[in-house]
């Protein structure tokens, strides 16, 4: 019976793996109940690596080339299985194939703004993304601590564990840097660089090689790079807060006339309000200070005294003309045009016209 066994057993003469696709890492090769004949062929093409492994045990590593399975060829193998060197017959070990060719264009970036310290904002919120490639760099390390006993273990297995590790070590990689945040727009090759860096351990850890990391985009979220619109147009004007009014000012024109022309907007509000003349003369003045600076204290009193003139009388009106001016002001605050603290104080006089 046990010749008969013996006779109907299965013989693996020739090992190898021929990639069908993209995207695989690790391939166990089919053994079922079969056994290798000592003395079979085991072939390994460029960009693969060859792991046997005996009862749980990395055993010997192949490169590329073909080999023939002998005692020789095979040292850790046969002291785990205590062979002597004139053992022929088959024997049984899980074989596992890694592909160790480049995997490209593999997307990294933050699907929430993440928060950096940066020397001239203090605590910036960012967004940054590009993309990298690797291949596997450690076959025994990627067996035991990442594919292990897997049939097939392939690259979009990995991709959450990489995207992980990239965002994981962005804050550490712009600190290392240090490249201010204005500056990472003109230097993503040297973030790239500093990011890489923290990350070429981190991959060693599991087996893989990076072989290149690119930043293709670093941006601040809209409501931040709104400051930061401004601040760089403070920084137009050398910081000067004086200069800083009247470009605002100047900014602002446009929109008043657009809002006059349409019978509402920016203007009607203002008139509703009465504020309207106060404005326009607050606009005057700061327009004067630009074009004659030594006019400056004296426009500045005139404008304080508009603005004193102008205040309203408080007087009782209907809610319903309330009601509307309100509307009107929550439209305001919703352009941004009006602050928060700004509508709050409206709104208080407007109620107390109720009164």
């Amino acid at each position: 019976m046990a010749l008969m066994d013996f006779i109907k057993k299965q013989f693996i003469d020739i090992i190898q793996w021929t990639e069908t696709g993209d995207g695989t890492l690790a391939w166990r090769f089919p053994m079922a109940d079969m056994e290798i004949q000592n003395g079979g062929s085991l072939t390994v093409r460029e960009s693969q690596v060859a792991v046997f492994v005996n009862e749980g045990k990395v055993a010997d590593v192949f490169g590329p080339g073909m080999y023939k399975l002998t005692t020789q060829t095979l040292p850790v193998l046969t002291y785990l299985k205590n062979w002597d060197k004139l053992f022929e017959s088959p024997f049984k070990s899980d074989v596992y194939f890694f592909s160790t060719r480049q995997q490209i264009d593999q997307k990294w970036g933050t699907p929430q703004p993440i928060t950096i310290r940066d020397k001239d904002f203090g605590a910036v919120r960012l967004r940054a993304f590009g993309n990298y490639s690797f291949r596997i760099g450690d076959a025994k390390i990627f067996h035991t601590e990442i594919s292990g006993t897997r049939d097939i273990y392939s690259v979009a297995d990995l991709d959450g564990q990489l995207r992980g590790l990239v965002l994981q070590n962005i804050s550490n990689a712009i600190a290392s840097s240090g490249v201010p945040f204005l500056d990472l727009a003109a230097n993503q090759i040297q973030f790239a660089q500093a990011l890489a860096v923290q990350l070429v351990p981190e991959f060693e850890k599991i087996g893989i090689k990076l072989e290149n990391l690119t930043v293709q985009n670093v941006s601040l979220p809209e409501e931040l790079q709104k400051i930061l619109d401004q601040k760089i147009g403070m920084g137009m004007v050398g910081n000067d807060m004086g200069k800083f009014m009247q470009y605002q000012t100047a900014q602002a024109i446009p929109k008043f006339a657009e809002g006059a022309a349409g019978g509402g907007g920016i203007a009607g509000d203002a008139m509703g309000l009465g504020a309207g003349v106060a404005l326009g003369q607050v606009m005057a003045q700061n327009l004067a200070q630009g074009l004659n600076p030594n006019n400056a204290n004296a426009a500045a009193a005139a404008a304080a005294g508009a603005a004193a003139a102008a205040q309203p009388t408080v007087a009782v009106v209907s809610a319903a003309d309330v009601m509307t001016t309100l509307e009107k002001l929550g439209e305001l605050k919703t352009k941004g045009i009006l602050t928060q603290e700004e509508f709050d104080a409206k709104k208080a006089d407007l109620l107390k016209k109720l009164v």
